[in-house]
């Protein structure tokens, strides 16, 4: 890096040590950013509600009330971090026992993460008793999954939000630890489209807006199910939205 440079006091002593450094590697973990450094130190970043990464020409500041908290400036391009509130230097060492890395569940975006790990999630103690509604956003049950995937990934599913992993036969649980990591990666590796792509490509051809074809539940309340036609009703689950079609996902 060309400069390194951060908003917040408790961190400038590392700007000197980390200026001049390369970034190796750069981890998601969870919600979480790790970019790691060949100095042996990462940055470990969450942006939490308000955080945001900005890509721009070095030296090209977006207008933004936000606070600035940390810059990556190489050469030609810069990273720029706004307003996140947890920015943290870590050591090798450290990460296990980082309160919030350390707590994290299989990444469902991980290509290493199998089906088998997911499924040995949902038929572990401490998960199989809770309701799916709740579990979905739990970071240490599978980690990387947010409110919208959750709505999503039931959807596909076939399961209300007050099911539980305990009340699911084998083939809805295993049903259900396909659709987390199929919903997931899709959406990763699409830039957040979760409906069936074959959909997605005929409403583009119909001039559909991206809003209306990106999910197949989320945020479609009153407009029909693509499955069966009910309009999606929004509910709040946890107190936060949830959207499902009710004849394809019945309570228990």
């Amino acid at each position: 890096m060309r400069e390194v440079s951060f908003g917040l006091p408790r961190l400038k002593p590392w700007e000197e040590q980390l200026t001049g450094a390369t970034v190796t590697e750069v981890e998601a973990r969870g919600k979480a950013i790790l970019t790691r450094f060949d100095v042996g130190i990462a940055v470990y970043s969450h942006n939490q509600l308000y955080g945001k990464w900005y890509f721009r020409k070095a030296g090209n500041y977006p207008k933004t009330g936000r606070s600035l908290r940390m810059e990556l400036r190489g050469e030609k391009r810069s990273a720029l971090l706004y307003s996140a509130s947890e920015i943290e230097i870590l050591r090798p060492e450290e990460e296990p026992d980082h309160p919030y890395l350390g707590k994290l569940g299989p990444d469902a975006v991980d290509p290493d993460v199998t089906r088998a790990e997911v499924l040995a999630q949902l038929e572990d103690p401490r998960f199989r008793g809770r309701n799916l509604g709740a579990l979905l956003l739990d970071q240490s049950f599978v980690s990387g999954l947010g409110n919208y995937l959750r709505s999503e990934i039931l959807w596909w599913a076939g399961l209300h939000p007050s099911w539980r992993p305990k009340e699911l036969d084998d083939e809805d649980r295993e049903d259900l630890a396909r659709w987390i990591l199929d919903v997931t990666r899709q959406s990763y590796e699409t830039g957040g489209i979760t409906d069936c792509l074959e959909r997605v490509e005929d409403a583009k051809g119909r001039g559909v807006p991206f809003r209306h074809y990106r999910h197949a539940a989320f945020a479609r309340a009153g407009r029909p199910c693509p499955e069966c036609g009910t309009p999606v009703e929004k509910i709040d689950v946890g107190s936060r939205r949830l959207y499902l079609c009710v004849p394809c996902q019945p309570p228990r």
